[in-house]
């Protein structure tokens, strides 16, 4: 009798399915992450001639290398309200579509209100994934969230870089106006990840039911979320002010245009390989404060030697400097880890990001105030150390191991009948409305 062919186990359908889901949600959240800088760090390099080709003034400049801050601000407000109404791949293919449209708008502006018209569409895409992804992250991904946090900051990283370090060699070779193309080139990676978010089907993730949601309003009551929007204001602030204006900064200090922006470009590349361990590193709580620890000595060294010596090693203090933004993935990782749900994830990020993103927003263009006040940079690195000194204070109380829920209003699961309703952050299948209890509750003892 011949013997029985083997049998080949196989995942059921359904399981199969699934798994084919949450993989395309982690492809389309890396790719969001790959576009969420890009129309930030490709105008640092080439903020000269924005300047000259729009005649503008320093201070008009600063307010340009603000105003991405500023609409992370304020767009990333809406988006717990947009995605409690539609899909989250529809809110996102939506906003990567209008950064896509607005890359395009600014590189054919004319004018400064033109062009400011395009930066605040531009940053739609920007805005709504800074918010969005750590919720995502924690409902499909909650036992892998230092891997998938580490894939979408690294490829954030990997976008910026490549915009900060092409837009230079772009320009040139584009020849005159080659500036325009320098920023408008990166809409073709913003529709791209739109169309991944588009491919995507509502598939069934984490269950809504038993979940709590924290009102966004209660968490001014939490110290650790007002230390976290602190820490995460602060360290946008360094980032931003590294972004918009230390590749001028080096110019100024008679380094050619191209190196300024290779030295730029090497920031960002420093980066990534950070972006990819640290997330990992900060879920191990005894390891948060040594981490803290390191990222401040290396932005005080990093910023005093590009203050005192900026043609002395200037690669050696961007690199201190990179290694100091590390804080940006450490604290992506602690939203995830402060918060019990994924709702309250997607408050909790919201209101860090949001609040933080305004913090933040005032420091470039502070500094443009400055330079054009001074002629100089003094005030720049003045406010940069003095920034770091928050730092440090605002990350050791975010470093605590608490839970905002548990520092609020005691909340209660989404299918209770009575309550408030709470706009919440959705995954990819079609959204729910969370509630929480009235502002009447007493507070937990």
């Amino acid at each position: 009798m011949e013997d029985d062919p083997p049998v080949t186990r196989t995942a059921p359908p359904s399981e199969t399915s699934h798994r084919r889901g949450l993989a395309l949600i982690a492809v389309a959240i890396v790719l969001t992450g790959l576009n969420l800088r890009t129309a930030v760090t490709s105008v640092g390099p080439v903020l000269e001639e924005i300047e000259n080709g729009l005649g503008i003034s320093s201070g008009l400049a600063g307010l340009i290398t603000s105003m991405p801050v500023l609409c992370f601000a304020a767009i990333g407000f809406a988006g717990p309200a947009l995605s409690a109404r539609f899909r989250d791949s529809h809110v996102l293919a939506g906003a990567l579509s209008a950064m896509a449209a607005g890359l395009v708008l600014r590189s054919l502006a004319g004018e400064f209100s033109l062009f400011l018209a395009g930066t605040v569409v531009a940053m739609v895409g920007g805005a709504l994934g800074n918010v969005l992804l750590p919720s995502l992250v924690k409902r499909y991904f909650p036992g892998r969230t230092g891997l998938l946090v580490g894939a979408y900051s690294t490829a954030l990283g990997l976008g910026g870089a490549s915009a900060a370090v092409a837009a230079q060699p772009i320009a040139d070779a584009a020849g005159g106006g080659g500036w325009r193309w320098a920023l408008g080139v990166w809409a073709v990676p913003a529709l791209v990840a739109a169309a991944a978010w588009l491919g995507i089907r509502a598939t069934p993730g984490a269950s809504r039911s038993t979940h709590t949601a924290v009102r966004m309003r209660a968490l001014v009551h939490s110290r650790t979320a007002l230390a976290l929007t602190v820490f995460f204001g602060v360290q946008a602030l360094q980032a931003y002010i590294v972004i918009g204006w230390s590749a001028q900064y080096l110019r100024d200090s008679g380094l050619s245009a191209a190196t300024a922006g290779l030295l730029l470009g090497l920031n960002s590349v420093v980066g990534l390989p950070l972006s990819a361990v640290i997330p990992s590193l900060t879920v191990r709580p005894r390891l948060q404060r040594p981490l803290l620890v390191a990222f401040v000595v290396a932005y005080v060294v990093g910023w005093l030697g590009l203050w005192r010596s900026p043609t002395t090693a200037p690669w050696l203090w961007m690199t201190l400097i990179a290694v100091g933004m590390g804080t940006f993935a450490m604290v992506l990782t602690l939203i995830g880890l402060r918060a019990r749900t994924p709702e309250t994830t997607a408050a909790l990020s919201t209101v860090v990001q949001g609040w933080g993103y305004v913090l933040a927003g005032f420091g470039p263009l502070l500094v443009g105030v400055l330079r054009g006040v001074t002629g100089g940079y003094t005030g720049m690195f003045v406010l940069v150390l003095a920034g770091v000194a928050v730092l440090a204070v605002a990350g050791w109380f975010a470093t605590r191991q608490v839970y905002v829920d548990d520092e609020v209003d005691r909340p209660v699961p989404g299918g209770s009948p009575t309550g408030t309703d709470v706009l919440e952050s959705a995954g990819a299948e079609a959204p729910v409305i969370a509630h929480v209890s009235s502002d009447t509750a007493p507070p937990r003892g």
